[in-house]
């Protein structure tokens, strides 16, 4: 069934779709090609937080399983089944990929759904063609991957070849379970490489499906595997490990942390980090279109309940202009999110992703108010959905940046307008944050543009628009939000090393 056709369907189909999928999830780890149980026989329980019941019970991988699993992958890249086959032959094998994921779109938009509550119309029309333009993406940049011949001195060539690492080990979130392992593996394994995944232990079922679909593609078993556990357990050996080559991982920023020092006391592999962000949009005062830009700055926070690294949710706004800015922030975002059950094409917010992530969301909301922030709307749990992890979309004006709700990355729908005057202000409050990842600048002056562009400390920044882009954009950050750089051709590179190779001719 095509994705435009998923789009057109109801909730009680969807509904239908959830029952179905529920009697059949799979729980076990994937390794060498086929489901296995944890070592030891650990289980723990993956929770749907739009209804507070459990969804399944996980096998539970610990240090035990990881080394299991890189050991297939480490005589897997070894063999070169894999590493040393023809680039359009590794093509040929993720476009098929990529098309079994488009064929299986209704049962993997289900899995998130079920797993952490996002609105099934955003992962049919956002995630899923996302995941496949990923995969599609790096299969085409497979035979582009190029080395070089410098100029020498005669009788001598020089050569930079590029080669796969060997054992990538990928901890991905939550947030967008299938997007943001795709981000990872796909650039991956065009690269030559083995991975073993390590999801989010929130949402790991859509993952254990996707390697599934990897090996019924014609990738051969072993290339990748993924290895469900906790992450103080099982991601903690995976980014130990001695055997892997490279780590990449998406979370938070003190876990981030966590994974250069794993690094560190091992084997030095290499890290590739993306991590939290409190992102600003810089509103000035002579936007060309308000209500374009107020529509930009809601969705770019209440999307996806907040729950994304890149959220825009420091609002920087020109105090000339404040007062209407509010006004129709109020007007035109109070009400254009609507929590609901996430199975029903017409909500566009589903609950947070746990029980302890509401909480976490409600306490720093009751720190704004207790710091002197002014409530607009919002603030609380919509009513008759106690069940689930639901927060409010909920507006705080008067923030100061020092406060806590300026300061920390709520990972939540909560926006704070901060007002500022002069471009200069403007700039200082955008970079008063250990965070970098991204920021959106509204002006039609582009000498204004470029003052913004050139002093906010940001590794993505959006011009008269907030969170765009296409397969050619890098993705990643400055400071503490990390170093990494995906989506892009750089990303397929960052997954390879070069060798020089300096020849004397006789």
């Amino acid at each position: 069934m095509s994705l435009q056709t998923l789009a057109g369907l109801d909730r009680k189909h969807w509904q239908a779709v959830a029952g179905a999928a529920r009697a059949r999830i799979e729980t076990r780890l994937f390794i060498d090609g086929r489901f296995v149980d944890a070592a030891d026989g650990g289980r723990f329980v993956t929770v749907n937080p739009a209804t507070g019941e459990p969804l399944a019970e996980m096998s539970a991988g610990t240090a035990v399983d990881i080394d299991r699993a890189v050991a297939v992958a480490r005589h897997t890249f070894k063999s070169g089944i894999w590493s040393r086959v023809a680039p359009r032959q590794r093509m040929e094998i993720l476009y098929r990929f990529a098309a079994l994921v488009e064929r299986d779109a209704e049962s993997l938009a289900v899995l998130e759904t079920l797993a952490m509550g996002k609105p099934i119309a955003d992962v049919v029309g956002g995630d899923l063609p996302a995941v496949i333009d990923t995969i599609r993406y790096m299969a085409e940049c497979i035979d582009k991957i190029e080395g070089a011949v410098t100029s020498t001195e005669s009788g001598v060539m020089h050569m930079v070849l590029r080669e796969p690492l060997g054992v990538v080990g990928a901890i991905s979130p939550w947030n967008y379970p299938l997007l943001m392992a795709a981000w990872k593996v796909a650039p991956a394994l065009a690269a030559g490489n083995t991975v073993v995944l390590k999801p989010a232990e929130q949402a790991p079922l859509s993952c254990l499906r996707l390697a599934e679909l990897f090996v019924e593609a014609g990738g051969p078993p072993g290339v990748f595997n993924v290895v469900n556990g906790l992450g103080e357990v099982a991601g903690k050996a995976l980014a130990l490990h001695g055997d892997v080559a490279k780590i990449t991982f998406t979370g938070s920023t003190e876990v981030g942390k966590l994974i250069l020092q794993y690094a560190g006391q091992s084997n030095m592999k290499q890290v590739s980090l993306e991590c939290g962000g409190k992102s600003p949009q810089v509103f000035v005062a002579d936007v060309a279109d308000l209500d374009r830009a107020v529509t930009a700055a809601y969705r770019g926070i209440f999307s996806n309940m907040g729950e994304v690294c890149n959220a825009g949710s420091r609002l920087l706004v020109d105090r000339a202009i404040c007062d209407r800015f509010v006004e129709r922030f109020i007007e035109l975002g109070r009400d254009a999110f609507r929590p609901g059950d996430p199975l029903d094409p017409a909500t566009s917010m589903g609950p947070l992703v746990t029980r302890e992530a509401q909480q976490r969301v409600l306490g720093l909301i009751e720190a704004g108010r207790r710091e002197g922030a002014r409530l607009q709307f919002g603030g609380g749990v919509p009513p008759g959905m106690d069940a689930g992890a639901y927060v409010c979309p909920t507006l705080f004006t008067e923030v100061r940046n020092d406060m806590m709700i300026a300061r920390q990355e709520i990972f939540g729908p909560v926006a704070s307008v901060i007002s500022f005057n002069g471009i200069e202000q403007a700039i200082e409050i955008a970079n008063d944050t250990i965070y970098g990842l991204a920021a959106g600048v509204w002006t039609r002056d582009i000498d204004t543009a470029f003052r913004l562009v050139r002093g906010i400390e940001a590794g993505v920044i959006w011009i008269n628009c907030f969170d765009e882009g296409d397969m050619t954009q890098p993705f990643g950050g400055y400071k503490q939000s990390g170093h990494a750089r995906d989506k892009c051709f750089d990303s397929i590179k960052s997954y390879t090393q070069t060798k020089s190779a300096w020849f004397r001719l006789s």
